[in-house]
């Protein structure tokens, strides 16, 4: 795999730091993807920093960083959000909103865009004590 591009951004935890997140984000990501797949990352970027703001870190000060890294390469980009969160089981809960199709409307929104918009999504917890949402997207098919 040939990185062309890399980045780390470590933001406070507040959706306040969204909009540094998403600048640095495009520094390095905008003149390389498609306008169509950029929107998605970028969207997809969005989700899981707030997601990680609301939920992991709901209970936990500002103090707690969520650090993100973007890594672009040839044929992807994987972008990776740590939190100090409890942690959850994505897919469970996938599976669940996935049975029950209407409480997409009420609760884990955020989790459909990412299931929709990802090629690969995982969820894991990581030997330091935090946990790592991982969003694979495949670009070897844009032009």
């Amino acid at each position: 795999m040939k990185v062309l591009k890399k980045i780390q951004i470590k933001a406070p935890s507040t959706l306040k730091a969204l909009d540094e997140v998403l600048l640095q984000f495009n520094q390095i990501c905008r003149n390389y993807l498609s306008y169509q797949i950029w929107l998605q990352c970028q969207l997809a970027l969005a989700e899981g920093f707030t997601n990680a703001v609301r939920h992991a870190h709901r209970n936990l000060s500002e103090e707690f960083t969520i650090e993100i890294e973007a890594i672009l390469a040839q044929d992807t980009l994987e972008i990776r959000i740590w939190d100090w969160g409890e942690g959850f089981d994505l897919q469970a809960f996938i599976n669940e909103l996935e049975n029950n199709k209407g409480s997409w409307l009420g609760n884990g929104r955020g989790i459909a865009i990412l299931t929709k918009i990802s090629d690969h999504l995982a969820y894991y917890p990581t030997d330091d004590g935090r946990n790592c949402l991982l969003i694979v997207k495949q670009l070897s098919q844009q032009t």
